[in-house]
């Protein structure tokens, strides 16, 4: 209730004092972008031509954002912006309560069912019936760059070469990234991972893995004790001797199941926020390290 509050709170300053200019830059387009894996899209796409704002601060886990009075005035003032429905709710009441002109990402990228696999973890989870990290899947990321260069085109036709061309090259990018990973990955001792909580779906059928979840779709969903026992068995079942935790996620379950069956911690990233000089690309080709190392990869 008191998000609700902020957000029409805003919203309502903002009807009573019009849009005064926000101090961007001279950027042909404005485009607020919800969490990172949608603002790596957009500044590869729009380069110099767009001046793209991050609503998720670096470093922060973006599920469960809170969007401040001024946050809300960038969502209200940008051109466009990007977002992924039922993931972020504080973004989803900021854009009804601005009619800001958006663009799902789930318009793009066919999403798949949330908690396939794992039911019982996923019981409960507020991100909706579907499973939104689509973007650990280079090739879907590459769907959805092309699709945000043809947004900015319409939204400014006089670069619309530029945008289009831009996001060419952003998705050559993404699939030298795929390639890594299928060859980095065809040949491995095991091919199942053991992960803190279920963000790994796409990857994991994008690239012939097998993810067994301890938590749900949501990170802080606590597994029962019939799962963490489930977890110990699949561990000493597969042979699984690596853990993978999150930078952004508590560890301690992942470290209880670790210590119990004697498997190793590692950090596999699901790349919804970064911090420092990290960016998509880096994370990925770290996150592809840490799996040949855990999976026993040639």
């Amino acid at each position: 209730m008191r998000l609700r509050t902020i957000v029409s709170g805003a919203a309502g300053l903002l009807l009573l004092t019009g849009c005064a200019p926000s101090g961007h830059s001279d950027a042909e387009l404005t485009v607020a972008a919800a969490f990172y894996p949608l603002q790596y899209v957009a500044e590869h796409v729009g380069g110099d031509l767009v001046d793209v704002v991050p609503l998720a601060s670096p470093g922060v886990e973006p599920h469960d954002l809170e969007l401040s009075p001024s946050a809300v005035r960038e969502i209200a003032q940008a051109d466009l912006v990007l977002y992924l429905s039922d993931f972020q709710p504080a973004v989803d009441d900021a854009l009804v309560a601005t009619k800001a002109r958006t663009f799902d990402a789930a318009d793009a990228v066919e999403l798949r069912p949330a908690g396939e696999g794992n039911g019982e973890a996923n019981a409960g989870h507020d991100h909706g019936a579907l499973d939104p990290h689509f973007w650990l899947d280079p090739t879907l990321l590459a769907t959805y760059a092309t699709a945000v260069g043809k947004q900015f085109a319409q939204l400014d036709p006089d670069n619309s070469a530029t945008y289009i061309q831009n996001a060419t090259d952003l998705v050559a990018d993404l699939t030298d990234i795929d390639e890594s990973f299928s060859s980095g990955l065809a040949t491995c001792e095991r091919n199942e991972i053991v992960t803190s909580h279920e963000a790994f779906a796409y990857l994991a059928a994008r690239y012939d893995l097998a993810q067994i979840g301890i938590a749900g779709i949501d990170p802080e969903t606590e597994p029962s004790p019939a799962r963490l026992l489930e977890i110990r068995d699949l561990v000493e079942a597969t042979g699984a001797t690596t853990i993978f935790t999150e930078s952004l996620v508590n560890t301690a379950v992942a470290d209880a199941i670790a210590r119990d069956s004697g498997a190793t911690t590692a950090v596999l990233d699901p790349v919804e926020s970064v911090i420092d000089d990290d960016d998509y690309a880096s994370v990925m080709s770290r996150n592809l390290g840490e799996l040949r190392t855990a999976l026993a990869c040639d």
